[in-house]
């Protein structure tokens, strides 16, 4: 792992790991187990690396933001780029190609994972002008809106995943509040009055700067020092004190809100080591200078139990948040609610006043709603991303164009995982069961009971081919309890409930498929495609496990479930008579079982994939009964021998009479004694001797 003098371009916190480039190689520094690695799967020199981190909560959706790392070659030609991506902390990378990257002009400068918009973003720059461009629908139809710049763009992807991003060099200062659609530039005050409108103004020379979820901080090379807010409308700076600070490695970070720290090496001649000098600036003690003329802040307080932590919202689930706000007396400062990922959350904000007074003045409470864009029934269906894929976004709630001393007053902000809710699980009714009817005894099936499937019933390839010996099952009873229990020739479909945190929500009605678990196939349904008004031909279980690698009992899911009642080019309906073998929705589907009692165990998936995010799933057991033994005898041979029967006892009944008669009984009589005549010599019995 000697690189010869080397020389850091880039480094990242992923996880508990440190990325850094290192002479255009990327090294892993695990600052846990105090171990070095390299990362394999890069083919080409990079420059860069990029990725974010989470720290809302320990949920896996949270966590796994920090996986995912992109490896790039900053400046390269944006069409031919070479670029890597990880979702693994940065160990192994592997190639990564751009939507459309081959008709993209200009020059590299940056590739991103924007969780808040659950896209990603490339930064293409060219002759002073630079854009991003996006990946995935619906952003990837045209580019964010163009900006200038003099010199090689750094971005600094702002925590909080609110897709604030800053993106400076040496002379431009710019921040865009929505993941690069929209750049602005960044103000400079002195108390209210605006004194450049852009940061480029100011002719200063950007050596560092520093950023948390709303607090900016600049560092200039003639030891000039700036601070402001990253607002919800719009950023903004103004020029603090003079402080003797600046050394040519100095770095700036934001400890906690209003507590910035100046961090300068400090090299030790004996020693390959450096140590830090560690300067410690209150933001707020600084801002209390007369000279500064900063208005004080409106609020005083603004609160909401939702704070830095982590909600899901489930497809056709609700979020309701509140807050509260106690302004300045006098004052009348207006929330703001906002969210990072429009595309895919909607929201609804109400405001009233409750009466309560707190010194003088009234506090206002925000209830927030928040719920899927495409649910709200407000939304074209071209604006909002994929429905069908989980993303993630943010809400927060600001004060509009507050004031720069409101240091201490953070806005509120919680991350929303619009996708699977954990919480969810299925339940199969089980009002009668074949224990309570005394036909199945539990304690016999909580000794190791076993039951055997006759080798003409099932199939273990689940493809309803016959196997070529019986099949003798284990019964678990500490998963499945004692078999529900269904007669036979009734047609049967099971009632699904939905619980969350265990508490019923609801009757399940939506399309949902079944799989015995052995490949136990006595049975079939009571549809066919034609009677469930199919448009287009219906999956079913053998075209599905024929087209995935998955051969188990959840290969069909919500992922590959393709609805028949749509027409489909791909897939017209050539088969009407075959079964409709999904159950659920607008039809009412059953299932028939054959002439045989036994024990079923089924695998239920619900299909649909508007119902949920998550892969709700279950597996029960049930016992059919009342089927009566099949007979031995072909039915249609036992008709036959029947009818035969009958028809000889109807000519006997006519024939037996005719012969009664004196002349037929005569003619009858000597037949009978010829007969009699011609077998008695070889038919005589020997006489015993004498």
């Amino acid at each position: 792992m000697q690189v010869g003098v080397p020389e850091v371009t880039s480094a990242l916190f992923a996880g508990s790991v440190l990325l850094l480039v290192i002479n255009r190689k990327v090294y892993i520094y695990d600052y846990e187990a105090n171990s070095w690695n390299t990362s394999i799967g890069i083919q080409h020199p990079v420059s860069h690396i990029s990725g974010d981190n989470c720290c809302y909560s320990r949920s896996s959706f949270c966590l796994d933001v920090s996986n995912s790392v992109f490896a790039y070659m900053y400046g390269e030609t944006a069409s031919q780029a070479n670029t890597y991506f990880s979702d693994s902390w940065g160990y192994q990378f592997q190639r990564f190609t751009f939507t459309n990257q081959e008709n993209l002009v200009g020059s590299l400068g940056g590739i991103f994972y924007f969780h808040s918009l659950s896209q990603v973003g490339m930064l293409v720059t060219e002759n002073g002008e630079a854009k991003f461009g996006y990946a995935d629908h619906p952003l990837n139809r045209s580019f964010g809106l163009p900006f200038t710049h003099s010199g090689a763009l750094d971005v600094l992807v702002a925590p909080g995943q609110k897709g604030v991003l800053i993106l400076w060099d040496e002379k431009n200062l710019l921040v865009s509040q929505n993941a690069g659609q929209l750049v602005g530039a960044v103000a400079v005050k002195e108390g209210d009055q605006v004194l450049f409108a852009s940061f480029s103004e100011v002719n200063v020379t950007i050596h560092s700067i520093a950023a948390n979820e709303n607090e900016l901080a600049v560092l200039s090379k003639e030891n000039h020092f700036y601070y402001g807010s990253l607002g919800v409308l719009s950023s903004s700076l103004i020029k603090l004190l003079d402080q003797n600070i600046w050394t040519q490695d100095t770095a700036l970070m934001f400890d906690h809100p209003g507590i910035l720290e100046v961090l300068t090496p400090v090299p030790d001649a004996a020693d390959p080591a450096f140590d830090f000098q560690l300067c410690t600036m209150n933001i707020q003690e600084i801002l209390m200078d007369p000279q500064l003329n900063v208005d004080v802040c409106k609020v005083e307080l603004l609160e909401g139990e939702f704070e830095d932590k982590m909600y899901t919202i489930d497809m056709n689930s609700k979020l309701e948040l509140s807050a509260l706000m106690i302004p300045r007396p006098g004052t009348s400062p207006i929330p703001i609610v906002t969210v990072s990922n429009p595309h895919s959350l909607g929201l609804q904000v109400v405001t009233y006043e409750d009466g309560y007074t707190y010194d003088g003045n009234t506090k206002h409470r925000l209830n927030i709603s928040l719920k899927q864009q495409q649910h709200w029934g407000r939304a074209d269906p071209n604006f909002t991303s994929s429905i069908k894929q989980p993303t993630l976004s943010t809400v927060t709630l600001d004060i509009a164009n507050k004031e720069i001393s409101c240091v201490d007053l953070r806005p509120l902000t919680a991350l929303i995982s619009v996708g699977c809710d954990l919480e969810k699980k299925l339940v199969i009714q089980n009002e009668v069961s074949a224990c309570s009817k005394g036909i199945l005894d539990p304690v016999a099936l909580q000794d190791n009971y076993t039951y055997v499937i006759e080798r003409d019933y099932y199939d273990p390839h689940f493809l309803g081919q016959k196997a070529a010996e019986d099949l003798a099952v284990f019964y678990p009873y500490e998963t499945l309890g004692c078999p529900r229990l269904v007669y036979y020739d009734t047609p049967w479909k099971p009632v699904v409930e939905l619980w969350r945190e265990g508490r019923f929500q609801e009757v399940i009605s939506t399309e949902y498929v079944l799989l015995e678990v052995s490949g136990q196939f006595a049975y079939t349904y009571s549809l066919t495609a034609k009677e469930a008004l199919c448009k287009s031909q219906p999956q079913n279980w053998s075209t599905v496990l024929g087209s995935t690698d998955n051969k188990g009992p959840y290969a069909w899911d919500r992922e590959n479930y393709v609805s028949c009642h749509e027409p489909n080019d791909d897939a017209p309906l050539r088969w009407p008579e075959v079964p409709y073998e999904i159950m659920g929705g607008s039809t009412s589907n059953r299932i028939i079982f054959d002439q045989r009692n036994g024990i079923y165990v089924f695998t239920l998936s619900i299909v649909d994939p508007y119902y949920s995010y998550c892969h709700l799933r279950t597996t029960f057991s049930i016992y059919v009964y009342g089927a009566f033994p099949a007979p031995t005898f072909v039915p249609e041979a036992t008709i036959l021998l029947l009818m035969l029967s009958i028809l000889l006892a109807v000519w006997l009944a006519y024939a037996v009479p005719k012969t009664l008669q004196p002349e037929a009984g005569a003619g009858i009589k000597g037949l009978w004694v010829g007969l009699l005549r011609r077998c008695k010599p070889p038919c005589a019995c020997p006489r015993p001797a004498r």
